[in-house]
């Protein structure tokens, strides 16, 4: 039996890392750049890895058996937009990539990715001055369509734009404005899922510390998966291995009214709007958390799905389960704390370290012999 471990999580490389990422702009389909520096921390941190043809990263960390293998999955892609249209006024009306509201693109800095090299740039309401619209300027519905995006060129044409090397189809990047406050909070955009990420990273970093001083035994592989296209439903679809017996999805958390989540400790979902999670996986990290005195909760979300979803629906036959940070205004300007990555990284490093939840699980099909039961 393998004895698990409860490890020290170095917070200011989980910081570090988490400010760098957001650093890097990754809406979904222009991800390459931060699936570069991932592999390079992952070189850094002496965990080989793979890319698909797209760019999602699986990585491995050995353990003492190939099976009942693993996976924990965390998406390096975010929200976004592109130019929908160069208009003959010289701005562009934009879409967005991913499912997020023009009400938090209101007044957001950017960055358009033309083939003449980055423009800077501003997304506004269509009447955004009061001195000209008075009243107006709050009687636009909250619309993509009511919003339009001013590049920060001397332009008043859709030619004169055009000129400048901007197109349809240009990718936006919404600026995160990242700041880290006195008393423990991370106020950002795309924290969903970069904080995920970072604390990935940071369990991993614990891990391998520990393997170094000779302190734990890992049991089976670890599949470290790092999505690029989570934002827009295909997630963990591909890059797992036939034999990955359990993933466990990394995501955010929503603190709301009518929710359970808080922006501390690990949040464990027992069901999002693709279903229930597994029953004996979900238990197993609940288990977890107390057994190492891990602050937890659950919760149940009606209206967003995971990285989990997309790999079962893709034909993985494998136990699924969802732990979260806390993200209160998700897919907005969002915020977490500091003691929220803590617990999260704390659960994965020793879910890591934990024996497969099923044995049996290393084959696909099996006899009814051995197979769990549930309380009745």
């Amino acid at each position: 039996m393998v004895h698990v471990k409860k490890l020290q999580i170095d917070m200011d490389y989980c910081l570090d890392t988490l400010e760098t990422l957001l650093s890097i702009p990754s809406p979904t389909g222009y991800t390459d750049e931060v699936v570069h520096w991932v592999g390079e921390e992952l070189e850094r941190l002496d965990v080989p890895f793979e890319l698909t043809r797209r760019g999602a990263i699986r990585a491995t960390v050995d353990g003492r058996h190939k099976t009942p293998d693993r996976a924990i999955v965390a998406h390096l892609d975010t929200l976004g937009a592109m130019v929908k249209l160069v208009k003959d006024n010289g701005r562009c009306a934009v879409a967005p990539i991913g499912s997020w509201s023009s009400r938090f693109a209101e007044g957001a800095r950017c960055t358009i990715f033309t083939e003449t090299g980055p423009r800077r740039g501003t997304i506004l309401p269509l009447k955004a001055s009061g001195h000209t619209f008075n009243l107006e300027v709050d009687t636009l519905p909250v619309a993509w369509e009511n919003v339009e995006l001013r590049v920060d060129e001397l332009v008043e044409t859709r030619a004169d734009l055009e000129a400048k090397g901007v197109h349809v189809g240009d990718f936006i990047a919404i600026d995160p404005d990242t700041e880290l406050t006195p008393s423990g909070f991370v106020v950002s955009r795309h924290l969903d899922d970069k904080a995920g990420t970072a604390a990935l990273l940071a369990a991993t970093k614990a891990i391998r510390d520990a393997e170094a001083r000779g302190g734990i035994v890992i049991p089976v592989d670890i599949h470290l998966l790092f999505t690029i296209t989570e934002e827009v439903g295909s997630g963990a679809s591909a890059a797992l291995h036939g034999d990955v017996a359990e993933l466990v999805s990394i995501d955010n958390a929503t603190p709301a009214p009518g929710q359970n989540s808080r922006e501390t400790g690990v949040t464990i979902a027992m069901m999002d709007g693709s279903g229930p999670f597994d029953y004996h996986l979900t238990q197993k990290l609940i288990r977890l958390c107390r057994e190492h005195d891990i602050e937890h909760q659950r919760d149940v979300f009606k209206y967003y799905r995971t990285d989990a979803a997309s790999a079962v629906e893709a034909g993985n036959d494998l136990r699924a389960a969802l732990v979260c940070f806390g993200a209160d205004a998700s897919h907005g300007y969002e915020r977490t704390h500091v003691s929220s990555l803590r617990s999260l990284a704390e659960l994965l490093v020793v879910y890591m370290q934990s024996e497969p939840t099923f044995l049996r699980d290393r084959k696909l099909m099996a006899p009814l012999d051995g197979f769990p039961y549930q309380p009745m």
